[in-house]
């Protein structure tokens, strides 16, 4: 694929995983390295998936309402009675709080990030009964850039997520040029439009989590199945990471201002020195 690089992008080197497991199997972490992805089954239970997806239904609904007020019933990527996007959950409810700080995202970050490693965003995602249009190929980093360029994304399945309802799909390999430039669409960001190698599909049962570098392409297909794809999105970044977010000049303004990643109450550490950060 003849692909450009994000022009801050310059001179990135993927980053090996740690050499000390605590989650993943060796066969597990390889994958991750050689294909930017990788799935994990069960890590939570059905109950668990139900007692989050039900403390987001109400939140998702009040965000699906808002959307219907706004011309063409669309904001940014999010439109109404196709796909939605609850952000920032980690600020509504000490649920969400105690769960992205569950023992399996600490021993996957420390498997994958580091030794020193906080919350980077959180949101849901709904992909509404009878939505056609697929979410576009993009890296997560390519949306807002964050550098290191190297995070972690945990798509965790609250229901079963397939290739009838969209299920991430992902593109093998990419993630190790570092961030793309991405281009906007009335969809979503893109920084491949019709990929020239094979994608490769991530179902998920509910309960498993599809674990992708923020560097890996990704994107979702149609839901044409009568029920609601759920997943929340929980990304973590290494300690001291800092974001560049869009500013007068566009996404790729070469001279914006970096803002470090430790905004009050949802970028909070959860791992420090390798040890599960306790709450504060």
């Amino acid at each position: 694929m003849d692909l450009m690089l994000h022009p801050r992008n310059t001179d990135f080197v993927w980053r090996e995983r740690s050499a000390s497991l605590r989650r993943l199997s060796p066969a597990q972490a390889s994958q991750y390295d050689e294909q930017g992805f990788v799935v994990l089954d069960n890590v939570f239970s059905p109950e668990r998936m139900d007692e989050v997806a039900a403390a987001i239904d109400p939140i998702e609904a009040r965000v699906e309402q808002f959307l219907k007020t706004q011309p063409g019933g669309k904001l940014f990527i999010a439109r109404a009675d196709e796909i939605t996007f609850s952000t920032h959950l980690v600020l509504q409810s000490e649920l969400f709080t105690s769960f992205v700080r569950e023992p399996a995202f600490a021993e996957i970050a420390h498997d994958l990030v580091g030794p020193d490693v906080r919350l980077y965003w959180d949101q849901a995602v709904y992909k509404k009964p009878g939505t056609e249009a697929p979410f576009p190929w993009h890296q997560d980093n390519g949306y807002t850039y964050v550098e290191p360029q190297q995070y972690l994304t945990c798509w965790v399945a609250l229901t079963d997520a397939n290739t009838e309802n969209g299920c991430p799909w992902v593109l093998p390999g990419v993630h190790r040029r570092g961030t793309l430039a991405h281009q906007t669409t009335d969809l979503g960001f893109v920084c491949v439009e019709e990929p020239d190698i094979e994608p490769v599909a991530a179902p998920v049962g509910k309960g498993g989590i599809v674990v992708l570098s923020s560097l890996t392409p990704h994107s979702t297909g149609a839901n044409r199945t009568g029920d609601a794809r759920k997943a929340y999105i929980v990304q973590f970044a290494p300690d001291g990471a800092m974001v560049y977010p869009r500013g007068p000049e566009g996404l790729e303004a070469p001279d914006q201002t970096g803002v470090p990643v430790d905004a009050a109450g949802r970028q909070f550490p959860v791992l420090i020195g390798g040890v599960r950060a306790e709450p504060t």
